[in-house]
């Protein structure tokens, strides 16, 4: 097995990159605690989802560098790499992991905006005279 294990999370224009080993259970994100980084608690139960699951949130220790979008997309990009990283540990957690639609990239991106309208699918007001 090896020592540090690291995967890679995305989730729209998000980055986590997830280095787990084993330890105490401290979770790292940016160089600040999971409860400093992600003040709001749904956040945080959602980034941190995988190891609850899982039962493993006193086995690892993680360290996440997480940069590009809001705390929304970093959140899920952090889940995803820590769901990558305990399937690389564990295979016996993958089932579980999978039947939580944890191991999924989630494709949904912002969509472009086009020309001639106003955003993406809002059209500039209508004047009929």
């Amino acid at each position: 097995m090896k020592e540090v294990i690291d995967t890679v999370g995305r989730r729209k224009t998000s980055v986590a990159r997830v280095f787990m080993t084993p330890g105490k259970g401290r979770v790292i994100i940016n160089k600040l605690p999971v409860e400093e980084y992600f003040r709001d608690e749904v956040k945080r139960l959602h980034a941190l989802r995988p190891l609850v699951l899982t039962e493993k949130t006193e086995d690892f220790d993680i360290k996440v560098n997480v940069k590009g979008g809001g705390l929304s997309g970093q959140s899920g990009a952090v889940s995803l790499g820590i769901a990558r990283a305990l399937t690389e540990f564990d295979e016996a957690a993958r089932a579980v992991l999978k039947q939580e639609r944890l191991l999924t990239r989630d494709p949904r991106m912002v969509e472009r905006k086009k020309f001639g309208r106003k955003k993406a699918r809002k059209s500039f007001q209508f004047s009929k005279r």
